[in-house]
């Protein structure tokens, strides 16, 4: 791919999630035609993955959540595919397009904003069975085979088989992880009114984390609560627990539990995207040592990669692949992984970026925890907000409703919100959807089904 800008600044940007879309639109505004943008990402939309854990649970349409790409970022080249090759030493990046093709792509400045992959663990049965929860398709898969599970559980003689379908596992209790059980938990309580045949106590919810406490980000007595709201909910809550088999479907946990679960989600962390720590596809420095930052790449305060020789003056880095410097928590700390640092680190880099094209310094980011929130279902939540020094506990339909409003506001462009409030509108009249749509991962097999009956003999 040959780059011809008639001498504009190519700015190349690897990543097209919060802080990608954030970067491209905001370097727009600022430099409007004076550079050129390029955004490379496998899909060619940004997934707001806060909402995940409602599209799970069929309060919002899967497509509401997701922010086009070149909808959104005229004037800005995108280039579906993935990095396989990175060369701050060549200022190249080599790029797998959807058809194979490789592209070569140089640039003036790279941002690298790969984001997180799930961190998979050697268990044995994991990979085949267990299905992440980071994607959009993951989300809705994962709604579609709940309720697809209690249509069928509803018609079947087979108690064994009834056990195992009404038996839904999630492994790591985070925010993520946890939010995405207590919606699910939700949706089947609202769903079971239309399922005579099937009784709450029919459904098993299993969450399993190896730390004392889950929603680590709460504080104490916050987690206390959730944990209680959980459990009084029937949601089984295995905490200092480890999932050791998930072989044929029958989970094996550290407390020498064993049961069959139809659905294993797993939610138990994440890692950087393993292109940047492979010395034989990327140059970029990483964080070697072991513990939350490694493999992440290693960033200064202004969002320049910090190289081995000194910054790295044409390259930056923001959101989970980075280890950004938290200068509002004190010397040593670095920024966690989430929507809220991503976004505003992105704005942080675009105007640090049109500075160096400009000759101004370049200004180190820093942004004070606003405070962590969560929905745990219709009506319920809990939210810890800063304001100043003091941290505001907030608990069940005020931190339900500001989790909503604050999403709301910060999910891309106005048609989206839009939809989402909408959608929220309509579940409120005719309640939220509750039919599972487990052949949209084999759209053909009607098709083909038809086609073969209709053979002759």
């Amino acid at each position: 791919m040959t780059n011809n800008f008639g001498g504009k600044p190519h700015v190349l940007i690897l990543g097209g999630g919060s802080v990608g879309l954030t970067t491209a639109s905001e370097l727009r505004k600022t430099l409007g035609a004076e550079v050129a943008i390029t955004v490379v990402d496998p899909r060619p939309y940004m997934t707001y993955q806060p909402f995940l854990p409602e599209v799970g649970a069929g309060s919002i349409h899967p497509r509401d959540v997701l922010a086009p790409l070149r909808k959104i970022l005229t004037g800005t080249k995108v280039v579906t595919g993935s990095v396989t090759r990175i060369s701050t030493q060549d200022s190249t990046v080599v790029v797998t397009a959807e058809d194979d093709e490789q592209l070569e792509i140089t640039y003036d400045y790279l941002v690298v904003a790969m984001g997180a992959v799930p961190r998979l663990l050697p268990i044995p049965g994991l990979a085949e069975n267990a299905i992440g929860f980071k994607q959009i398709e993951e989300a809705t898969a994962v709604r579609d085979r709940i309720l697809a599970n209690l249509a069928e559980a509803a018609t079947t003689r087979d108690p064994k088989a009834r056990k195992r379908l009404l038996t839904f596992t999630f492994i790591g209790g985070g925010f993520a992880g946890g939010e995405a059980v207590a919606e699910a938990e939700d949706m089947v309580r609202d769903a079971l009114r239309y399922y005579p045949d099937l009784h709450a106590s029919d459904i098993r919810f299993v969450l399993v984390d190896g730390a004392p406490f889950i929603f680590p980000e709460l504080s104490e007595e916050q987690r206390a609560y959730v944990l209680a709201q959980l459990r009084e909910r029937g949601i089984e809550v295995k905490l200092e627990t480890f999932l050791n088999s998930a072989e044929d479907g029958v989970i094996k946990t550290s407390d020498g539990d064993e049961f069959e679960s139809d659905l294993l989600v797993w939610n138990a962390g994440v890692k950087p995207h393993p292109v940047l720590s492979d010395p034989d596809s990327s140059d970029l420095p990483v964080v070697t040592e072991r513990g939350p930052l490694m493999g992440k790449v290693q960033a200064l305060a202004d969002l320049r990669v910090n190289g081995a020789e000194g910054p790295l003056d044409d390259v930056f880095t923001a959101g989970d692949c980075a280890a950004v410097p938290d200068l509002a928590s004190g010397e040593g700390k670095f920024c966690p992984p989430n929507a809220q640092h991503a976004v505003r680190q992105a704005k942080r880099l675009a105007d640090n970026i049109a500075r160096s094209v400009q000759g101004r310094p370049l200004v180190d980011y820093y942004h004070k925890n606003l405070g962590v929130m969560a929905t745990l279902g219709m009506y319920k939540g809990v939210a810890l907000v800063s304001l100043g020094d003091k941290k505001i506990d907030v608990r069940g339909l005020p931190a339900w409703a500001m989790a909503r409003a604050y999403h709301v506001y910060a999910m891309p462009t106005l048609g989206r919100k839009a939809s989402v409030i909408a959608g929220w509108a309509t579940n409120l009249i005719s309640r939220r959807d509750i039919i599972g749509i487990p052949e949209v991962e084999t759209p053909r097999a009607a098709f083909e089904y038809a086609a073969n009956t209709g053979k002759k003999k």
